[in-house]
């Protein structure tokens, strides 16, 4: 087996809606309340919703872009690659990167729906989330069969509508729901309550992962205000620490034995030691803090709940004697800073390329296929589905970095503040 063998199947990418999202997609009566896609005075690109402005930071969408032009100023279409918001051209990239499914987080809306959720009227709410969720698996997701997995995002503000949704859904294909990694930061009750009851009841019932992904509480670790944005991103993956550590002590995973949870965008590194702690924490202090975990570990209800994903992780892999396989998936990011398009194979390669055919399969793609109820087998021929081959269908693609910016340079002196601010 070699790099070109590979079948790649990403659980964490993003898209950025394109201006037509919306079109004939709500009941008449709501159709002029729905978002608008406007271009300002500058060029650059938002979104508008009930008079307030959405737009796309540069972190966004930068796939193909050269790293001095990262940065918090909005952008233009124009200064994106077409593959962020064109579901065709999407497909093309993918093809260049050998990477055969992906599962595309939202952007304006919030990564958990916020922005319906603060809509005053709840039945617009529904109504928004239900257009985009169609949308996102009809449209973006089913244009190109076998290529996708559907992930819907939540109407976070009422669980009964949430797991109604999650149903309603499901029964279209989606089997992946977005979910705040700490929805007490957003104002609603903590997963250590039995508010959200009815949302796991029904993903549970209806074999839907729950993703939770970093940022998604509206809310990043920062140390102090004036930290340097360095800072912020190398505390990043702490935000899903503290969601595993809530997950594992609330009785969420315990009440709801089905229930699966995919910390995504966490990398995995950080695991073998969280899952050595949380084991000591038990056997030291569950006599007097009341934890139960009857016959079992901490640890092992982490790793029979818990899908771990990873981007670029080379000591995660170095420790897979500490991890359960069979819930370690990859992801490639795209278009965001961190992602490895246009060389995500060989990048993966570095590090799984000693591994045995059997857990390279796993990481690569089974275990996103068996996790996310997809199988794009049943679509597209095996053989057409390898690194290979589908960089063979969009041969002499441009993939070349190259610059889009159209003003001078931005300045670099940025403060971790000025990311973590509630979005």
């Amino acid at each position: 087996m070699d790099v070109d063998d590979l079948i790649l199947v990403s659980v964490d990418d993003h898209l950025v809606e394109p201006p037509n999202l919306f079109e004939g997609r709500l009941p008449a009566k709501y159709a002029d309340l729905a978002p608008k896609f406007i271009t300002r005075a500058d060029g650059t690109s938002a979104w508008t919703y009930e008079g307030n402005v959405m737009g796309n930071i540069a972190l966004n969408a930068v796939a193909g872009r050269p790293p001095d032009e990262y940065g918090m100023e909005p952008t233009a279409f124009d200064e994106i690659r077409p593959g962020c918001y064109d579901i065709h051209e999407r497909v093309a990239d993918m093809n260049a990167n050998g990477v055969l499914g992906s599962l595309c987080f939202p952007s304006f809306t919030g990564f958990c729906g916020q922005l319906f959720a603060r809509t005053e009227d709840k039945d617009v709410a529904l109504a928004m989330v239900q257009a985009y969720n169609d949308w996102h698996i009809d449209e973006w997701c089913g244009t190109y069969p076998g290529r996708f997995i559907p992930c819907s995002i939540p109407a976070i503000w009422d669980p009964e509508a949430l797991a109604a949704e999650v149903r309603r859904t499901a029964a279209k294909g989606a089997h992946a729901v977005t979910f705040s990694e700490n929805p007490s930061k957003l104002g609603w009750p903590s997963v250590h309550t039995d508010h959200w009851d009815p949302f796991w009841k029904a993903c549970s019932e209806e074999n839907v992962v729950v993703c939770m992904h970093i940022g998604s509480s509206s809310e990043m670790v920062i140390t102090s205000p004036d930290a340097p944005i360095d800072v912020l991103i190398s505390l990043t993956p702490m935000n899903i620490v503290k969601a595993a550590a809530d997950l594992i002590w609330s009785p969420v995973l315990r009440k709801f034995p089905d229930l699966q949870v995919a910390l995504s965008e966490g990398g995995i590194g950080w695991i073998p030691y969280f899952l050595e702690r949380i084991d000591y924490n038990y056997d030291k202090h569950h006599y007097w803090t009341g934890q139960d975990f009857g016959h079992q570990l901490p640890s092992e209800v982490f790793n029979q709940h818990i899908i771990t994903c990873f981007i670029d992780d080379a000591f995660g892999v170095a420790s897979r004697d500490f991890l359960n396989m069979d819930n370690v998936t990859w992801e490639c990011d795209y278009p965001h800073s961190d992602t490895t398009w246009p060389t995500a194979p060989e990048q993966l390669w570095k590090y799984i390329g000693e591994l045995s055919e059997h857990d390279i399969n796993r990481i690569t793609h089974l275990n996103a296929m068996k996790h996310f109820s997809y199988d794009p087998f049943s679509v597209i021929p095996k053989e057409q589905c390898t690194v290979r081959a589908l960089r063979e269908q969009v041969a002499g693609r441009d993939v070349s970095i190259r610059s889009t910016r159209k003003g001078p340079a931005k300045p670099h002196a940025i403060l971790a503040a000025d990311l973590a601010k509630p979005r």
